[in-house]
């Protein structure tokens, strides 16, 4: 539970998923419980592949690549995972709805986009970009909520100097980033920081 911020149950779920759904398995010198493992470590503790060495006894290049191919399985599962409940909107939320200061204004709009500042861990050579007004490496996230905040759609990585917009539109118009397109009609606020 300290070290990957999970219970047994809640792992054995997720490393069923992982192996059932998006083809993780077992290699020659580690299991696919290990490779979780691993990378739930790293995320949860914030450990260096150095500590992980120590802590699995396993080689920094193995520790590496397994931690990536966990990442990219993950990743695959987040798209999968961070969808609206109903692609179609085919009904007005009860927010707006139950709302005179809302409804009629705003009964076709399915959520809101902004973005936010993530602190990013970036080798020195690559931090210039991700340095924000605080003084440290940030990555700019882009994120859309429905109204029952919950996320529908993620887009991270960004240097933290990055617009908004260009953000928005990189990811609505990239095909590869499974942006849904609100339906004819239905409209999504775009909350735009001019000062960030």
């Amino acid at each position: 539970m300290i070290n990957i911020r999970m219970s047994k149950m809640v792992f054995t779920s997720l490393l069923r998923v992982l192996e059932t759904r998006y083809n993780l398995q077992t290699s020659r010198n580690i299991s696919s419980s290990e490779m979780l493992g691993i990378f739930l470590y790293i995320l949860g503790t914030g450990a260096k592949v150095s500590q992980c060495r120590e802590r699995f006894q396993k080689s920094g290049s193995t520790i590496s690549q397994h931690f990536a191919v966990v990442l990219e399985k993950v990743s695959r599962m987040a798209t999968d995972l961070i969808a609206p409940e109903d692609p179609f909107f085919s009904s007005i939320p009860e927010q707006i709805r139950n709302d005179s200061r809302y409804m009629p204004h705003f009964k076709d709009c399915i959520g809101a986009i902004d973005g936010t500042h993530i602190a990013a861990i970036l080798p020195p050579n690559e931090q210039i970009p991700y340095i924000g007004r605080k003084g440290i490496p940030t990555q700019n996230v882009m994120v859309v909520c429905d109204f029952n905040m919950c996320f529908t759609f993620v887009m991270a990585g960004w240097e933290r100097t990055t617009r908004d917009t260009r953000i928005f539109l990189d990811a609505s118009r990239d095909s590869k980033y499974k942006f849904l397109h609100p339906p004819n009609g239905k409209i999504i606020l775009l909350i735009l920081d001019i000062l960030k």
